[in-house]
């Protein structure tokens, strides 16, 4: 009887989990493969949804994956521990101890051995080395750093009701730096949330005089990934509800009290979020001797190999692949991760019978932008014979929710999502809109 083969997935992200549940329940199953899924975390939230997680239009704990339940669920083992090095001639990823709130040890530094490594850590905020940052803003990479932010927020806003003086001015400013996805839906989340939030007894608050919220983005319009047709009508609605918007606006500088700007401008804000620019992690930086380009994403071949060691793989936003078609690399995106998962699915009985692997190829779908409950905008590639169609309002509301169906849906299959769905309409109307704690 042969040594089974162990294929080892760091990263439980979008393409990381999905890769581990569909290898798991093909070859782990059946024993013909060893699975393995590497993380830091517990459990697994999709990560556009961390806008709303921050904002507290949603509850982590209705919605995350435990990584543990699921890997038995699903045939693969999962190891915590966080990705410190690499071992390339003894094929072996080394992990950092993990450790309980107490400080007290959970599992020791240890090695995982594999004959397949497949790296899809994704990315995190690049903060290009911008004085303040790290001391008084708060990125949204994280589920953790995501309720931590609204935590503040919503304790910020008792203080300001609770306090025997009125409101200081910036007191209850919101500045969202970087206009692209997250940034965008994160400030259309929170002018709808905050005032959920001062109407539930917090009535010393005045929404419209006291909140203010201030989206700043370096480039000359937002969200500068899409088609300018969709920026303009996304401009349009949030100067409709109030909230400013700064274009052109270099951030020099992240203060306690507000964001200094290239031009000497100040906006006051005593909480700020830091959504500018992505970068992946800085472990990945010269890892096991791999190439890898300045934002630290390991350079892999159309196969999603990397270039100097084809046992490696990297998929989703840590890989930097140049689109044969095109010549420009293939964006950061979750429908680029979930496409080169599904890829590197199809190519494994290929990989694991020593044949050649076809190479990857990306396909452009379009961009959707979600507003929360004031609308939804995006455009569709190729939807129509080629052309791009845009949409807006229920129809791509609709669109941007079945996303989530279908990350859901290959992780947990169709039934099970299907009840999940059915129950949440059953109880969302029993729980409050906005979570408060």
């Amino acid at each position: 009887m042969t040594e089974r083969h162990r294929i080892v997935v760091v990263g439980g992200g979008a393409a990381g989990l999905q890769l581990a549940t569909k290898l798991g329940d093909r070859y782990g199953r059946r024993k013909e493969a060893e699975v393995t899924l590497v993380d830091r975390s517990r459990t697994h939230i999709w990560k556009p949804l961390l806008h709303e997680v921050a904002a507290g239009s949603m509850d982590v704990g209705h919605h995350a994956v435990d990584y543990l339940h699921h890997a038995h669920a699903h045939h693969f083992r999962y190891r915590i521990g966080q990705m410190t090095g690499l071992d390339r001639e003894r094929r072996e990823v080394r992990l950092a101890a993990s450790h309980d709130a107490e400080g007290r040890e959970v599992t020791p530094a240890r090695a995982v051995p594999y004959d397949t490594l497949v790296i899809a850590v994704g990315s995190a905020s690049n903060d290009f080395g911008t004085p303040g940052v790290k001391e008084h803003a708060i990125a949204l990479d994280t589920p953790d750093q995501a309720e931590r932010f609204h935590r503040r927020l919503v304790n910020a806003m008792i203080r300001a009701h609770a306090q025997p003086d009125p409101v200081r001015p910036g007191q209850l400013h919101v500045a969202v730096i970087g206009a692209g996805a997250t940034g965008t839906e994160l400030v259309a989340e929170l002018h709808r949330t905050t005032r959920h939030v001062a109407a539930t007894g917090l009535d010393r608050i005045d929404p419209d005089k006291d909140l203010k919220l201030t989206l700043i983005e370096a480039a000359d319009r937002i969200l500068p990934a899409v088609p300018e047709r969709l920026s303009q009508d996304v401009m349009t609605l949030l100067a409709g509800i109030g909230v400013e918007v700064r274009t052109k606006a270099r951030v020099t500088e992240v203060r306690p009290d507000g964001v200094l700007l290239a031009d000497g401008g100040f906006v006051p804000a005593e909480l700020t979020v830091w959504a500018a620019g992505v970068r992946a992690p800085d472990v990945l930086r010269e890892i096991g001797g791999l190439e890898t380009t300045r934002n630290n994403q390991l350079v892999v071949l159309p196969t999603l190999q990397t270039t100097r060691d084809p046992d490696v793989f990297a998929i989703g936003d840590c890989a930097h692949l140049v689109d044969q078609a095109t010549g420009a690399p293939v964006p950061p995106r979750a429908q680029a991760a979930h496409q080169q998962a599904t890829h590197l699915l199809r190519q494994m009985p290929n990989r694991l019978a020593g044949r050649p692997l076809a190479p990857f190829r990306y396909r452009d779908f379009g961009s959707l932008v979600s507003l929360g409950e004031y609308t939804t905008v995006g455009n569709l590639m190729g939807f129509i014979r080629g052309k791009n169609v845009f949409i807006a309002g229920l129809f791509a509301r609709m669109m941007y929710q079945s996303l989530y169906k279908m990350h859901q849906q290959a992780l947990h299959g169709t039934w099970k999502v299907a009840l999940d769905t059915a129950a949440r309409a059953l109880t969302r109307h029993t729980e409050p809109r906005v979570k408060l704690h």
